[in-house]
């Protein structure tokens, strides 16, 4: 919903500014948000089930 809302208000801007600048940090504004969701739902999952990673010290496999 947010980055809808981001896009709208970037192009918008652009249209009446005409000044690409704004358009741009405004989607990597957007582009930062993404990833911020991303990173925390990775942390979340993380927190949940561990780091989950082969990590090769396996006492069973040896």
């Amino acid at each position: 919903m947010m980055e809808k809302q981001i896009k709208d208000l970037a192009w918008n801007t652009f249209k009446q500014t005409g000044n690409i600048d704004t358009f741009m940090e405004l989607m990597q504004v957007e582009n930062i948000e993404k990833n911020a969701k991303q990173d925390i739902a990775k942390n979340v999952e993380e927190t949940q089930y561990g780091n989950i990673k082969n990590e090769g010290d396996n006492p069973f496999r040896k």
